[in-house]
C-alpha cells in the first residue's frame, strides 16, 4: 500500500476530511497531530518508505530525497518551494507540486495589517495603554498613500484590490510584462522598482527566493526609499538584506519594517533586529488561516491523488 507523509499541522486541525478521503482512495496517511514541527531526524525517518509527501518548511534535499527510494512526489503545502531542491528531484522523475493561490488572500490580509497597524501606531500604543500610560499618539491613514507591490502574482494582485478599496495609489513592478487590461482590472500602474522605492509610502515585497531575488532589497535600495516609508516582507527570508535593514531601521533612515519571514527561523533571540522599535514581526503566519488550510488541503490532496493515479 502507498504512504503519504503529511508533515505540516493544518491538515490535524482543518483537513481531516482530506485525510479520510485519502485512506479512501486506498494510501496510507501518516499525518502530524503532534501540534509540533518534527525533527530532521524524525521526519526523515518517516519519509524513508513513503511514496507521496507534502510538506510545509521541512527540507526536502538531495540527501533526503536520497534515502527514499519510494518517492514519486513533492506537495509543498504552500507556494515557495525554496525548502525543496526542485532540480535534483526533477531528476529523479519526482513530481515537485505547490498549491497555487491556496493562500494569496490570507497573505494579502496580513500585509493589510501590517499598514494598518503602522499606521496607527497599534503596537506601540497596546504597549503604552498597559503599560498605565495613556500618550494618545497622532496616526495616519491610508487614505491617499502610495503602495508599492513588487511581484504582481496572486498574492499581489489581492493586495492591490484591497488597497485600492481603501483609497490607496498601487504602483507595481514584476520580472514579466503585465498586460495593459490587468493593471486597468486591478487599477493599478506598472514602474519600474526604483521608481517605487523613491515614490512609495509602504513597500510589499511579494518574490521567491532563489538566486537571483537574494538580497533584492539592500543598502541601495533602502537608501532610496523616503524617511517615512515603511517596508513589509510577508514572501520569503533572504530577499532582504538584513544587516542594511538594521542599520537603516538604526538610523531611522526609513520609517518601519514589518516582517513575516526571516533568513533564519525562527530568529535567534539577540538578533539585532528584534531589539529596534520599529522592526515588527510575526512567526510565518501570513498565510495560515482557518480558511487557507482547508483550501491548502484541498489542493494538496488533489495533486497527490492525481499523481499517484488515484484520481
Amino acid at each position: 500500500m502507498l504512504k503519504v507523509l503529511i508533515t505540516p499541522r493544518g491538515f490535524a486541525n482543518n483537513g481531516l476530511n482530506q485525510v479520510a478521503k485519502m485512506k479512501a482512495a486506498g494510501l496510507t496517511v501518516d499525518y502530524n497531530d503532534t501540534g509540533l514541527p518534527y525533527s530532521p531526524e524524525v521526519f526523515l525517518e518517516k519519509a524513508k518508505d513513503a511514496s507521496a509527501i507534502i510538506v510545509g518548511v521541512d527540507k526536502v534535499d538531495k540527501a533526503l530525497i536520497d534515502q527514499c527510494p519510494k518517492l514519486k512526489v513533492v506537495c509543498k503545502f504552500g507556494v515557495g518551494t525554496d525548502n525543496i531542491d526542485v532540480e535534483y528531484a526533477n531528476q529523479k522523475n519526482i513530481y515537485v507540486g505547490r498549491t497555487v493561490g491556496s493562500n494569496s488572500l490570507a497573505v494579502a490580509e496580513h500585509v493589510m495589517a501590517f499598514m494598518y497597524a503602522t499606521a496607527k501606531n497599534l503596537y506601540a500604543t497596546i504597549k503604552e495603554v498597559k503599560e498605565g500610560r495613556w500618550d494618545k499618539p497622532t496616526g495616519s491613514e491610508l487614505f491617499g498613500k502610495t503602495l508599492g507591490i513588487i511581484g504582481f502574482g496572486a498574492i499581489g494582485k489581492h493586495l492591490a484590490r484591497q488597497a485600492v478599496g481603501v483609497g490607496m495609489t498601487v504602483k507595481v513592478n514584476d520580472v514579466f510584462d503585465i498586460p495593459q487590461d490587468i493593471l486597468n482590472e486591478y487599477h493599478v500602474t506598472s514602474t519600474t522598482p526604483d521608481d517605487i522605492y523613491q515614490t512609495a509610502d509602504y513597500v510589499s515585497l511579494h518574490l521567491p527566493l532563489l538566486e537571483s531575488t537574494r538580497n533584492t532589497v539592500g543598502k541601495k535600495q533602502l537608501e532610496e526609499m523616503k524617511e517615512s516609508a515603511v517596508l513589509i516582507n510577508a514572501a520569503r527570508g533572504g530577499i532582504v538584506d538584513e544587516g542594511a535593514l538594521y542599520e537603516a531601521l538604526k538610523n531611522h533612515e526609513i520609517s518601519a519594517a514589518c516582517f513575516d519571514v526571516f533568513t533564519t527561523e525562527p530568529p535567534a533571540a539577540n538578533e539585532p533586529l528584534l531589539q529596534l522599535d520599529n522592526f515588527f514581526l510575526t512567526s510565518h503566519t501570513a498565510a495560515r488561516t482557518v480558511e487557507s488550510d482547508v483550501r491548502t488541503c484541498e489542493i494538496s490532496t488533489g495533486i497527490v491523488l492525481k499523481q499517484l493515479g488515484l484520481a
